[in-house]
């Protein structure tokens, strides 16, 4: 019986996004997959039932039966409690499963006794760069995030000389320096703007100036970077230190791209209401970290909201606003990892548990939790207090 592939529409509101592409679709085909697709599932990214078709995969209205066969599931973000429940025994679940902020979720894969994989704990080596899917989402996000920005900026970027007189370019000021970042610093270089930008890594000030923008940071004791590439948290005088010498330099600034984020933490504040309140009238923040829980102090989810003439924008799902390009490049990833893993003569997917990758970002197995962040997480998670009986009751 051959491997059977269950792309389902993504069940949160507002995901223009899909796990699959035609071009994939085919790609899983030639491995020798039944590829299932729920009818509809790519129309928001631009792909056709009839897209899927030519690629040999099959369109399905039901698709809550393909799940309870699928050998492995792929979606964008993580599946609904119903869903899961749907899945078969032994099954393969492949998402952005936010598993450091959805622990009931992880708790029912395991129940369900899924294979869950979590793409967005992908380890950054060299061998799994292709299929990063936060890098190949952030980097989207990081331009969209700059257009977005002079959409509600009322100038020009670039200087402009005419006849009437000059036109200064406009200040832009980045926080955080990873993929989308530094796509936002060559995005709005590009538009003629002049860019700075600040991260607590002190490596990412190469980055910063090889594209051409100022590199703002304070001195710190550390690199500010974990073993894996990321941001860490920094300490209390360094946080102080920074929005110091951030805050005189923001007040300078017309538009400010925040894409800071810690992996499985809340969005560091990196941005005060003082701070707000210093910029000119017309100025404007996009905040990529809403989502978060947001690098500004007064950005709201979903909305575009003005505080004393700035502009403050929090639209969610960035890359899902470029969903065509956002969904191509996530099913690649997708693909990269699956195609590492599949064996080609037994056609079946065989997960090596002991490799670098799925340790990374593998979740649950055989009915357990077996992640090392998560398991060292429930250890130092606080027993629950039994409440006494009474005595006679």
């Amino acid at each position: 019986m051959s491997f059977t592939l269950v792309v389902p529409k993504e069940e949160r509101a507002g995901e223009t996004r899909v796990a699959l592409s035609p071009e994939i679709a085919a790609k899983y085909v030639a491995l020798g997959m039944f590829v299932i697709v729920e009818s509809g599932a790519g129309v928001k990214s631009g792909f056709a039932d009839a897209d899927y078709a030519e690629a040999g995969a099959k369109t399905s209205k039901t698709i809550s039966e393909a799940v309870k066969k699928a050998d492995a599931v792929l979606g964008v973000g993580a599946p609904s409690a119903r869903r899961v429940k749907a899945m078969k025994k032994g099954g393969v679940l492949v998402a952005q499963l936010a598993p450091h902020q959805d622990a009931a979720g992880v708790k029912s894969y395991a129940a369900q006794k899924i294979a869950a994989l979590a793409v967005d704990l992908m380890p950054r080596i060299t061998r799994a760069q292709s299929m990063d899917v936060l890098s190949s989402q952030s980097n989207l996000a990081g331009y969209k995030a700059v257009l977005d920005a002079t959409s509600e900026y009322g100038r020009a970027l670039p200087m402009m000389m005419t006849a009437a007189g000059t036109i200064p370019a406009a200040r832009v000021f980045v926080f955080g320096a990873g993929v989308a970042g530094l796509q936002a610093i060559a995005t709005a270089k590009r538009l003629g703007a002049i860019v700075s930008a600040t991260d607590v890594r002190a490596a990412a000030g190469e980055q910063v100036e090889s594209l051409g923008a100022d590199f703002v940071m304070v001195e710190a004791d550390d690199d500010g970077e974990t073993a894996g590439g990321y941001a860490k948290e920094t300490s209390e005088d360094y946080r102080r230190r920074q929005a110091e010498l951030v805050g005189a330099h923001i007040a300078n600034q017309d538009i400010v791209i925040c894409t800071a984020l810690i992996p499985g933490r809340p969005a560091p504040e990196l941005v005060t209401r003082a701070m707000v309140e210093s910029m000119k009238a017309g100025s404007v923040i996009v905040d990529l970290a809403v989502e978060q829980g947001g690098n500004c102090k007064l950005s709201k989810r979903g909305k575009v909201v003005t505080h004393r003439g700035v502009k403050i924008v929090g639209h969610e799902n960035v890359p899902g606003r470029l969903a065509g390009n956002a969904s191509a490049l996530y099913a690649r990833n997708l693909h990269n990892l699956i195609a590492a893993f599949w064996d080609g003569d037994k056609k079946t997917l065989a997960l090596d548990w002991d490799d670098e990758i799925i340790a990374g970002i593998g979740l649950t197995r055989d009915g357990a939790v077996v992640h090392p962040d998560l398991k060292e997480a429930r250890k130092r998670a606080p027993a629950k207090r039994k409440t006494p009986r009474k005595k006679g009751g």
